[in-house]
């Protein structure tokens, strides 16, 4: 059995890491490389930076932020938001990311994700899901694509992902589990790994979504507020039969 990752994710906005409920009500969290470096020390097996506003304000990607990021980490992290091509997608990775994650530009232009893929691999290259009631959402949940959540992540993948970060807006911010119908049948339709994201809460929350078929868990509340959570999650995982990374 694939080893399964456990992934805090850092919502960043105006410098700072957020978190809310349904991507409402937003809570500042605290710096967002300072919190990184604390996941990182915790055991984390991988980090998410999402910058969520830059889509709605029109502008490019926080690369002093991951700048800053790559120079004290040394563990792999994705970022994302702002990412319209393959010039934002090359200028995170030379500021130090390892991945990249675009979401609203692959939706409105697919063709994005091959031609990611072609310039620096697959491995490289994330298609972020918004979902809500299995629709595709964009701008911060705020507008519906009239697409199936499942449909965009075959296609995704066909077009060159190498990865599904998939987020149930429905389920964001509330601890009560993930959405895992939703999770099953994206991991059902494709055959590259899916980060399940969205409803926390609990280790047996993470266990469902592994369940499910999802290969690695999004977490973001339970850690925000009490980073030592982190290992006692895996500890809690691998006690429960989940192979974990080391």
């Amino acid at each position: 059995m694939v080893k399964k990752r456990v992934i805090p994710c850092l919502d960043v906005a105006d410098g700072r890491v957020v978190k809310g409920v349904r991507f409402e009500s937003l809570r500042e969290m605290g710096e967002p490389v300072q919190l990184a470096r604390r996941y990182s020390a915790l055991g984390a097996d991988e980090l998410v930076f999402l910058d969520i506003t830059a889509t709605l304000e029109g502008r490019g990607p926080i690369l002093g932020v991951i700048g800053r990021a790559a120079d004290e980490l040394t563990i792999p992290f994705t970022a994302g938001g702002g990412v319209t091509g393959v010039d934002d997608a090359r200028d995170l990775l030379l500021a130090g990311a390892d991945k990249v994650a675009i979401n609203r530009a692959a939706v409105d232009d697919p063709a994005i994700l091959t031609a990611l893929a072609a310039e620096f691999g697959s491995q490289a290259v994330v298609c972020a899901i918004d979902a809500r009631g299995g629709e595709v959402v964009t701008h911060a949940g705020r507008t519906p694509r009239g697409r199936g959540a499942v449909d965009w992540a075959r296609e995704a993948v066909e077009r060159g992902a190498g990865e599904i970060l998939l987020t149930s807006i429905d389920a964001d911010g509330t601890r009560a589990g993930y959405d895992l119908e939703l999770t099953r049948s994206v991991a059902a339709a494709v055959d590259v790994p899916v980060i399940a994201s969205g409803g926390a809460g609990e280790a047996r929350h993470l266990a469902d979504a592994f369940e499910a078929g999802a290969e690695a868990a999004l977490i973001a509340s339970i850690v925000h507020e009490r980073p030592e959570r982190l290992p006692e999650l895996k500890a809690e995982l691998e006690e429960a039969g989940w192979p974990m990374r080391r």
